[in-house]
């Protein structure tokens, strides 16, 4: 089990790898075990192990009639990453409900953990999240949700590329900057939502690196606004450091 053992220098544990862009150059990578997944009602509150899938997750809560999990079914990844960085939908956040988080060697209060759109100040590893329970799952929200995500290419990406500025959104702005279908190699910004980067066959981690970094400097050119990067970089040379933090970061 994961939380019995020492973490090896430099690790970094991840999800489903939905949310990431791994380089030639990544720090070792771990994964927890499906001892966390798992759902369970305690209590009146809804336990949720780390490792458990959003589609798992959906399931357990319509045959619940449990309320405010729908947007979920249209979340890749598992739990502990969509904790990590708050994940969710517009206004509807993986937080909203929250009640509080285990770790290895306590409990955080929802109160005690710092959080904002797509951002937490998590650095451990969670392995469960606590949540309130509401009953009344509504259909009707999977349709709306679904209808969310028709503008999304379906090339495969690693989802949004970019998180949206305050008051603006960076499909807009990467559009604006002439970039929506600009491709290098066989990574482009896709010509049906410019903040998907996709794949069209044999895109490498070096042709997303120069497509990503010609978005971040011709939009601040033009608009003065530094995008910040929504899915997660892993490569050492990327990470701001020589070398990753010993500490690992959960990652969807």
């Amino acid at each position: 089990m994961i939380d019995s053992q020492e973490y090896p220098d430099g690790a970094y544990l991840i999800g489903s790898a939905n949310n990431l862009l791994i380089g030639p150059q990544h720090p070792p990578l771990m994964k927890l075990s499906k001892a966390f997944d798992y759902i369970k009602i305690i209590n009146n509150k809804l336990h949720i192990g780390a490792a458990t899938p959003g589609g798992k997750i959906v399931s357990f809560c319509k045959k619940n009639n449990i309320a405010n999990f729908e947007f979920v079914a249209h979340l890749p990844g598992t739990l502990g990453g969509m904790l990590q960085m708050n994940a969710g939908l517009k206004d509807y956040e993986i937080f909203n409900h929250l009640h509080m988080v285990y770790f290895k060697d306590e409990y955080r209060l929802l109160g005690d953990i710092e959080y904002g759109y797509r951002s937490t100040n998590i650095t451990k590893v969670a392995f469960e999240g606590i949540f309130e329970i509401e009953k009344g799952f509504d259909e009707s929200k999977i349709d709306m949700f679904r209808q969310m995500r028709a503008n999304q290419p379906h090339d495969p990406s690693a989802g949004s590329f970019f998180k949206n500025p305050e008051g603006d959104f960076a499909g807009r702005l990467i559009e604006e900057a002439g970039l929506k279908g600009h491709r290098i190699g066989d990574m482009a910004f896709s010509d049906k939502h410019a903040n998907f980067m996709v794949n069209l066959g044999k895109g490498t981690f070096e042709d997303a690196i120069t497509l990503m970094e010609l978005a971040q400097t011709r939009v601040y050119a033009q608009f003065g606004i530094w995008l910040e990067n929504e899915v997660a970089i892993i490569d050492t040379r990327y990470m701001g450091k020589n070398k990753p933090s010993k500490r690992p970061k959960t990652l969807l």
